[in-house]
C-alpha cells in the first residue's frame, strides 16, 4: 500500500474545516472517512480500520483525549490531535493518552500532509533506529535502559515508553556525553519534515525528562545546551 491509498479518518465536529481537510485529502490521492463526533469516530475506528486519524479534542459528548484513549485499547492506528490552541498541557496529555503528533490549529494544508505522510511512514519502518547499529545498554542505581529487551526501568520500576520516545532515548544514549543539535534529533527521531520545530522536540523532551528523571524541573540525565540542542549525561 502506497501512503496515497491508506485511508484517513477524520474525527472532528467542526464541519468546515472536516470538508477542507477531506477535499484536500482526497485531491492527494487519500481514502478519505469523516466522524463528527466521537462516538461515530469509534464506531468507524472498529469497522474501517483506517491507516491514520486526525483527532480533535474538544468535541461534544466524547473529547478527543476519551477518544484516543478508547482507539489505543484496540489499535495502535498513528493518531494525530488536532489542537486548537497549542496549549503544553493539552499536548502533553494527549501524548500520555496515546497519541503519536499532533498538530496546532489553523495549519496549512501542505504541513498537515506532510506530517500524515511521515506518520504513515514511521508506522510502516516502525521504531526509528538511528544510524548506528550498536544497541545501547545503559544502567545505573536510578535509570536502567536495555535497547535489545526494549525495557527501560526509573528506580527498579518498568516505565512504558512510546515508539517516539523510545527512539528518542536511544539516540541520546548512544551519544552520551554529546551534543546533539535540535535539527539532527528532529531528522534523525521525526524525519526531514520536523527539522525547523524546535517547539515540537522540547515537548517531548519535556514528556521524557517527567518519566525518567528524579526531578524533570532539575534534569541530570537530559540537559539542555541553550540555543544548541541536547545532552544526555551519564551518572556512572
Amino acid at each position: 500500500m502506497t501512503h496515497q491509498q491508506a485511508t484517513i479518518l477524520i474525527i472532528d465536529d467542526d464541519r468546515l474545516i472536516t470538508e477542507l481537510v477531506r477535499r484536500h485529502l482526497t485531491q492527494e490521492g487519500f481514502k478519505v472517512l469523516v466522524a463528527h463526533d466521537g462516538r461515530e469516530g469509534l464506531r468507524q475506528v472498529y469497522l474501517h480500520h483506517p491507516d491514520l486519524v486526525l483527532l480533535d479534542i474538544m468535541m461534544p459528548q466524547m473529547d478527543g483525549w476519551t477518544v484516543c484513549r478508547r482507539i489505543r485499547e484496540v489499535s495502535n492506528v498513528p493518531i494525530i490531535m488536532l489542537t486548537a490552541q497549542g496549549r503544553q498541557e493539552d499536548i502533553v496529555r494527549g501524548l500520555e493518552d496515546g497519541a503519536d503528533d499532533y498538530i496546532v490549529k489553523p495549519f496549512e494544508l501542505p504541513v498537515l500532509v506532510a506530517r500524515i505522510r511521515a506518520n504513515l511512514r514511521r508506522a510502516a519502518m516502525g521504531p526509528v533506529e538511528t544510524a548506528s547499529s550498536e544497541e545501547p545498554l545503559y544502567a545505573d542505581s536510578w535509570l536502567s535502559f536495555n535497547a535489545t529487551k526494549r525495557r527501560v526501568t526509573v528506580n527498579g520500576q518498568p516505565v512504558k515508553l512510546t515508539p517516539t520516545e523510545y527512539s528518542l532515548l536511544a539516540l541520546l544514549i548512544r551519544n552520551a556525553g554529546r551534543v546533539l543539535t535540535y535539527r539532527e534529533m528532529l531528522e534523525q527521531v521525526w524525519g526531514w519534515e520536523y527539522i525547523d520545530d524546535v517547539d515540537y522536540l522540547r515537548v517531548y523532551i519535556w514528556h521524557l525528562r517527567r518519566k525518567l528523571e528524579p526531578d524533570p524541573k532539575n534534569p541530570r540525565y537530559i540537559l539542555t545546551e541553550h540555543g544548541v540542542g541536547y545532552r544526555f549525561e551519564s551518572q556512572h
